[in-house]
């Protein structure tokens, strides 16, 4: 028997961690002023969860076991990890004074412009992705599902 590759290590885990969830939504309270169950969309989130953990399960066991990989040093292994979570935390941060749609733009600027390429035609396809994805996220929650979400001190000027 050979050993198995970490993909398939996660995807396992993945799939254990939707099966858990899942027994854990038939303990969410069901309300009476709702049109739909509460339990509804968990278990359409870990439902979609769980089709992509088994796609990635079958994709990891076609793949083969791993290769024995260079040690490298914990920074230089995980840099872009660490770089997102900086980035997250410093969006975080600034959420009261730049609100969610300017933090939110310029959150996800960065990350692309950190995890990618930084050419100028590509700074310009990162300002448009961070400005229509988030844009329209913030339309949805905002004009759609009427949540208010932060706006910051600078937009309330405005």
């Amino acid at each position: 028997m050979s050993a198995i590759n970490r993909d398939t290590a996660v995807a396992v885990f993945l799939l254990l961690f939707c099966g858990v969830f899942y027994a854990a939504s038939f303990q969410i309270e069901q309300t009476s002023y709702g049109t739909i169950g509460a339990d509804v969309w968990p278990r359409l989130v870990l439902g979609v969860l769980f089709v992509l953990s088994t796609v990635y399960l079958f994709q990891s066991v076609r793949m083969g076991p791993d290769e024995a990989v260079k040690q490298k040093g914990f920074l230089v292994r995980y840099r872009n990890a660490i770089l997102c979570y900086g980035l997250f935390l410093v969006f975080l941060l600034t959420l009261d004074f730049l609100g969610m749609l300017l933090g939110g733009v310029l959150f996800v600027f960065m990350a692309l412009s950190v995890l990618g390429e930084r050419t100028p035609r590509q700074l310009a396809i990162h300002a448009g992705v961070a400005v229509v994805s988030v844009g329209a996220m913030w339309s949805i929650f905002t004009f759609a599902l009427r949540v208010i979400l932060p706006e910051g001190e600078v937009l309330s000027i405005w």
